[in-house]
This record gives C-alpha cells, sequence and structure tokens, in this order.
C-alpha cells in the first residue's frame, strides 16, 4: 500500500471525533507512507465542525468537508469516496467502535485483494441491532447473491480504482451494499478479515431507526430493479 486514505463520515460525533482523526492519523504515520483524513460532516449541529475545523488547521493531512444538512450516511460516504486521492481507502466510522490499528489486519491482504472488508468476530450491539443485522445480511445474501458475513461493518479497505466502475448511487444505509455488490459484478477481488468490535460510548446511533431502515428498503429495491446503476 503506497498511500491511503481514511473516510470518516460524522453526525454529531463531537465526544468522540478527534479521538477518530488524531486516531486515523496515527496509522497513517506509522506507515510512513502519503495520506489523508477525509472528515465529512453530514450536517452535526454539535461541535463537531468546530473540533475538525481546528484539527483542519494545525495540519494538512486532515481534510473537512460539510453538508449543511444531514443527506444520510451514503451521501456522506459517497462524498468522502470522491475526494479521495490515494492508491487505498478506508471507508470507516468516527464512533470509536473500531480500532484503527486493526487495519494492519486488512492491510496484510491489500497485495491479493481489491475490497478488503471487515467483519465483526463479536458484535457489541444491543440485542435488537444484532437481530436487524441478520435479517439485513440475509436479505443481502438473498437478493443480491452478495455471500458476507457482515456487509454492514463499517470497516473496509477499498482499492481507489474500484471507485472508477463502481458507481456509489445510495445516500443512507443501503451504500455498504452497493459497494460489495458493485464490486463483485465487476469482477473485482473480495474477502473478509474478523475485526474486532467495541460498544458505543458516546452520540447517538440511527442506523436503526425506522426512517433510516425504510430508505435501506427502497434503495435495495431500486437496486435491484436496476442491478446496473453500480456499473
Amino acid at each position: 500500500m503506497q498511500s491511503l486514505s481514511i473516510v470518516l463520515p460524522v453526525w454529531n460525533e463531537q465526544d468522540s471525533v478527534r479521538a477518530a482523526v488524531l486516531g486515523a492519523l496515527a496509522e497513517i504515520e506509522k506507515r510512513g507512507i502519503p495520506g489523508e483524513v477525509i472528515v465529512v460532516d453530514d450536517g452535526s449541529h454539535d461541535a463537531t465542525p468546530r473540533i475538525v475545523s481546528g484539527i483542519a488547521a494545525l495540519d494538512p493531512r486532515v481534510r473537512s468537508v460539510r453538508h449543511a444538512v444531514n443527506c444520510g450516511y451514503g451521501s456522506a460516504l459517497a462524498r468522502g469516496i470522491a475526494e479521495s486521492r490515494c492508491e487505498f481507502v478506508l471507508l470507516t466510522d468516527a464512533d470509536l467502535q473500531f480500532d484503527l490499528r486493526e487495519l494492519t489486519r486488512l492491510e496484510a491482504y491489500s497485495r491479493q485483494f481489491d475490497v478488503i472488508l471487515g467483519y465483526r468476530a463479536s458484535r457489541a450491539d444491543p440485542l435488537h441491532r444484532r437481530v436487524n443485522a441478520r435479517i439485513w445480511n440475509a436479505a443481502v445474501q438473498g437478493l443480491l447473491d452478495v455471500r458476507v458475513r457482515d456487509v454492514d461493518c463499517a470497516f473496509k479497505l477499498v482499492r481507489r480504482q474500484v471507485f472508477d466502475h463502481v458507481h456509489v448511487g445510495s445516500s443512507g444505509a443501503f451504500v455498504s451494499s452497493e459497494i460489495v455488490a458493485g464490486a463483485r459484478r465487476a469482477g473485482f477481488r473480495i474477502c473478509e478479515v474478523p475485526v474486532s468490535h467495541f460498544p458505543r460510548r458516546a452520540g447517538r446511533a440511527s442506523g436503526a431507526s425506522p426512517a433510516v431502515i425504510a430508505r435501506a428498503v427502497v434503495e435495495i429495491g431500486r437496486y435491484v430493479l436496476d442491478p446496473t446503476r453500480s456499473r
């Protein structure tokens, strides 16, 4: 891996975003390679933008991109991908539920594979979220023929050129499934690697809200009707 973009979509993560950005910078420094941390603020109304801007003012490797209103997780992720300029892109979250030092596990497969997916070896979420995840994974496997353990795990290392062929059009939680399905359809090499998962200690998770689930259902339906959209 010659260079690395780390994309962090954030929404009201004032209590964790500083540690997330500094942790991302530490991973770039550890490797001694060119890199960047792209923080996409999806319309936060807490201190998140101020914190990120302050870090960016001190370190040119940090780029802050801001949506004026909340556009959705998929839109934030797509914006970060579009802004990325390095050989590989790490897609993760700023809620500190993943240990960025475990990037080494994914990186070990970066020569043989184009998309390296983390999967939560032991998921540290409430029961209802684990149940929702099982149902969603089953739906993705059945409808899209995407045979992965944990399609929504927010710890993915992707070769940047994949996104020259895979269009990210989802604005909501379907985005991870869209990326994996599109990469598989385009013939890219995909593997899975177990990673640790930790409880959320700050902020508020929105992935299990009825609105988010409804949007994901609509988006997977549209994708099934038009599976060429990611080519």
